[in-house]
């Protein structure tokens, strides 16, 4: 899989870049946006290991220069000498690796497999595996962003509203204060015994790996029992959202400092929360506007009066035209939804619709007679002039 194209962006993208596309697909392809949608949880997971990699520097130069990345060193694979206790890298061809990751080795000469070349490979193999005793390389990073969906009313949107929302969240270890350390005294690692280093065989290949178990470190002792060294627990947490009013469909609000922990003291992530409206039965939005549509009987339409609309506000008294036909639309200003950035109001958009008598009597059809009689004309005759 490659991390780039899972992003969709380059790879000389720049840091932000790359936590911008990955924000957005992240958005895209939650689970919590596309329930029982099992190719968007998939997606959603590759997209999440792509940033894991591409997001922390010393992962990205490993993915970077050779083409993959993996916390126990290289897979298996390539040809050459009998392997032994002091094999090394000659006679193996890297070639083929450095085809793969579009790059070179250091020192700018083409890897051709000579010595010179493997020498080269195993010094980038030293600066990403091997770590000084006693001295575990534990970068602080910034902790990852959350990404929640929240439903709200067609009511809440329009006044704004204060939420309480169950967040599950990593936040820094209170037993070791994030330092994934505590004090006394330290046991001897069984798997290194202590020099914070162990072998591993790949095919032809020898790598002093830094140990899995205790990190480099040699010991044991010094991990935190609570957080198992990691800096960070995990914890579910209230917290208090305010929706302003006006928030829209797809709202975004970003909740500073309740995303993830950082690692070793680092800031922590955000939450940003995406806002989906409930549809209301009759006032219908398009952006400040509100829209609504009202039934008005043939007499009010033909005669003209004075209506009672429902609004946001409560209710407002409507002009209704002689004349007026259907389908018509009238404008109540300022009428719609309060612009929380430029304190102005959308307006209330009122169409009309002509709705024909229920005729059940007598009478009422003689007074149609009558009116057709009145009135002759043909309502069609324009359009069957143009047929």
């Amino acid at each position: 899989m490659d991390f780039y194209e899972t992003l969709g962006v380059k790879k000389d993208a720049a840091a932000e870049e790359i936590r911008k596309a990955y924000r957005k697909l992240a958005r895209k392809h939650h689970p919590d946006l596309n329930p029982g949608d099992k190719t968007a949880e998939d997606r959603f997971k590759k997209v999440q290991e792509a940033y894991d990699v591409l997001s922390d520097p010393k992962k990205k130069q490993m993915y970077d220069q050779v083409g993959y990345y993996s916390e126990n060193g290289v897979p298996a694979g390539g040809a050459g000498a009998s392997s032994g206790p002091n094999m090394g890298f000659g006679g193996f061809d890297f070639s083929d690796v450095f085809s793969r990751a579009g790059t070179r080795p250091p020192g700018g000469a083409p890897p051709s497999g000579s010595a010179a070349g493997a020498g080269n490979f195993q010094d980038i193999f030293n600066q990403w595996f091997t770590r000084s005793e006693g001295s575990p390389q534990k970068t602080p990073q910034k902790g990852t962003d959350l990404e929640y969906s929240l439903d709200i009313d067609f009511w809440q949107a329009i006044r704004g509203t204060q939420v309480r929302l169950s967040i599950s969240r990593q936040e820094a270890c209170a037993s070791c204060n994030g330092t994934g350390a505590r004090a006394g005294a330290n046991a001897v690692c069984p798997e290194c015994n202590g020099s914070g280093n162990v072998t591993q065989v790949a095919g032809a290949m020898r790598f002093s790996l830094t140990c899995p178990r205790c990190e480099g470190s040699g010991r044991l002792g010094n991990r935190c029992a609570d957080c198992h060294g990691d800096g960070r627990v995990a914890k579910t947490e209230v917290v208090e959202v305010r929706i302003p009013p006006g928030a829209q469909q797809g709202s975004r609000l970003r909740v500073a400092g309740k995303g993830n922990a950082g690692t070793f003291g680092a800031a922590a992530g955000d939450l940003y929360i995406t806002v989906r409206v409930e549809p209301h039965p009759f006032f219908r939005r398009d952006g400040d506007d509100i829209e609504i549509t009202v039934p008005i009987r043939i007499d009010e339409a033909g005669l003209g009066t004075k209506i009672e609309v429902p609004t946001i506000d409560g209710r407002a008294l409507l002009k209704i035209p002689q004349g007026t036909k259907n389908g018509q639309i009238f404008r109540l200003r300022e009428k719609g939804v309060l612009n929380a950035r430029s304190g102005a109001r959308g307006d209330q958009l009122v169409e009309v619709s002509v709705q024909a008598p229920v005729v059940q009597d007598e009478r009422t059809k003689e007074l149609l007679r009558e009116y057709a009689g009145l009135h002759p004309d043909d309502p069609r005759a324009e359009i069957w002039s143009k047929v």
